[in-house]
């Protein structure tokens, strides 16, 4: 026997940060989770699983119209088996208010309390708590019910485990307190990457189902889980993502316009290689000390060109979807004549009121942007910061200085 564990699809969910960007084909960007959604009924087919579990998310919010629930009862009734379905902070129930009666073969595990639905007919007993509310701060593992004795049992749970702080804290739990349910497999959700917690038992997230920004690089998909004699025997991740994200961290120290080229190049066609002939958003990442500094600031259209020249030369189709330059100048030999200008320069950041005042000035910035673009954003939080910043500001300039026409 097989089953199907799948968690946070997020169906209808936008991919992040493309919306002005006028040279993506869009048949590439459209409907990405819809897409990935079939392609996991395609792969539940192909492996004719007994049933499949969704450990929460299904809905990124609240539906904006009813086409989002007219497709998954079309692809519950392309599945054709039983498909058990828990609600996590996403769309728990106070989060959803239009709704569609539930395809016959879909059964959605209660919000009150901790439900347990039993196949006899399969020897499997899953357990489930479905969320009422987005916020949910209490362990819920804790009221699950014991072991039911003879069956494979399956826990379903919406949690952030003991993540340190990269997700929202959502019904945490202890990954020993869920070892001493005595379950068989632990089907969560809520982790966007992949995680195994532990194989005996097996405490599994199975990632999301397709990545939806820079942050949710690499394979995508959902875990397909062997049982033999009533044990779990096999978990195997198959991605069933229909676009993928990468990141290309390039390391620029001392390069020239050549090396960096090349480097680009190769981190590029490394990309490539791994994403399964998927079409790839990439986000280019500079760093290092290099001559070049000034330049690479300027142009990153240039970058950006030189990262998809690259990946057709790779047999790849790939999109940069920002590039971020973090270099820094090389050091160049004080000169006296300057050292007047870089000690007002310096005084400027002795100064606590001018320092605060900058500092508030890049939050304002910062609270203007949406979410996803505050975490991408690259601008001092603190003192230290700013004066790093600054040092690489008087470089630029000490190097435009020195490399300036003295006629002029």
């Amino acid at each position: 026997m097989k089953f199907l564990h799948a968690a946070d699809i997020h169906l209808d969910s936008p991919l992040s940060g493309l919306h002005a960007r006028a040279d993506l084909p869009a048949d590439i960007i459209a409907h990405c989770t819809r897409r990935a959604f079939s392609a996991m009924v395609d792969l539940a087919l192909a492996e004719d699983v007994a049933f499949v579990v969704i450990a929460g998310d299904l809905y990124d919010g609240n539906w904006k119209d009813f086409s989002t629930g007219l497709f998954f009862a079309a692809e519950m009734q392309r599945l054709d088996r039983p498909c058990f379905l828990l609600r996590g902070n996403h769309d728990a129930r106070s989060v959803i208010t239009r709704s569609l009666r539930a395809p016959t073969n879909v059964r959605e595990f209660s919000s009150r309390t901790c439900e347990t639905i039993q196949l006899p007919e399969l020897g499997v007993a899953l357990h489930g708590h479905s969320f009422p509310n987005r916020a949910v701060p209490e362990d819920l593992s804790a009221g699950y019910r014991d072991a039911v004795p003879g069956m494979l049992n399956i826990g379903v749970l919406h949690t952030s485990a003991e993540d340190p702080g990269e997700h929202e804290t959502y019904a945490p739990c202890q990954v020993e307190s869920l070892r001493l349910k005595g379950y068989d497999y632990w089907a969560l959700g809520h982790i966007h990457a992949r995680r195994i917690l532990s194989e005996r038992p097996w405490i599994v997230f199975p990632g999301n189902l397709q990545g939806r920004h820079a942050r949710e690089s690499g394979p995508k998909g959902c875990s397909l889980v062997t049982v033999e004699d009533g044990q779990v025997v096999a978990v195997e991740h198959r991605s069933v993502d229909v676009l993928r994200w990468a990141m290309l961290d390039v390391d620029a120290e001392g390069a020239d316009v050549a090396m960096l080229t090349e480097r680009i190049a190769q981190a590029t066609a490394a990309a490539v290689a791994a994403a399964d002939d998927r079409p790839l958003l990439a986000r280019l990442s500079l760093a290092g000390a290099t001559a070049l500094h000034g330049r690479l600031v300027g142009d990153t259209d240039q970058l950006a060109a030189e990262c998809r020249a690259a990946a057709i030369e790779a047999g790849g189709a790939l999109w940069v979807e920002a590039v971020r330059v973090r270099t820094r100048p090389l050091r160049v030999a004080a000169d006296d004549a300057l050292l007047p200008l870089r000690a007002a320069f310096d005084a400027g950041l002795d100064d606590e009121d001018l320092a605060r005042g900058v500092l508030a000035d890049m939050q304002a910035i910062r609270e203007k942007l949406p979410a996803v673009a505050q975490a991408d954003l690259d601008l001092p939080t603190d003192a230290g910061a700013l004066g790093a910043l600054a040092t690489d500001a008087w470089e630029i300039v000490a190097a435009a200085i020195a490399a300036a026409d003295p006629r002029t």
